[in-house]
């Protein structure tokens, strides 16, 4: 199996792991009486599914992008690459010769 591949399905996890700990943790402290919703209602453990997999996806995300944003590079070689002349042009004005609108059957608003 690839690297990233492994990578990408190890963060994952932990994510889910870390949903699952604070899904827990939110039903423990009863924030805003979830527990009592949760415990009260016919689809309580599909709520409870719900927000475990939506919370899941979030923190695998997060998960995946610190552990790629932590990635080192080993390369100590210089890159400022080869610096090169930029052709400067003299720009000129160019003139341009401004009619009269009203031949061209321009008429302004009137007020």
């Amino acid at each position: 199996m690839p690297k990233l591949i492994r990578l990408y399905i190890t963060q994952v996890a932990i994510g889910f792991a870390i949903a699952a700990a604070f899904v827990g943790m939110l039903l423990w402290f009863n924030v805003a009486n979830l527990w009592h919703l949760v415990t009260h209602t016919e689809q309580g453990l599909l709520a409870v599914v719900i927000l475990w997999i939506a919370n899941g996806i979030v923190f695998a995300g997060v998960q995946f992008g610190i552990s790629v944003m932590r990635m080192q590079d080993d390369d100590d070689e210089p890159r400022g690459g080869h610096r090169q002349h930029v052709m400067h042009h003299d720009y000129a004005a160019i003139p341009v010769r401004a009619d009269d609108d009203r031949r061209r059957g321009f008429r302004p608003a009137r007020r």
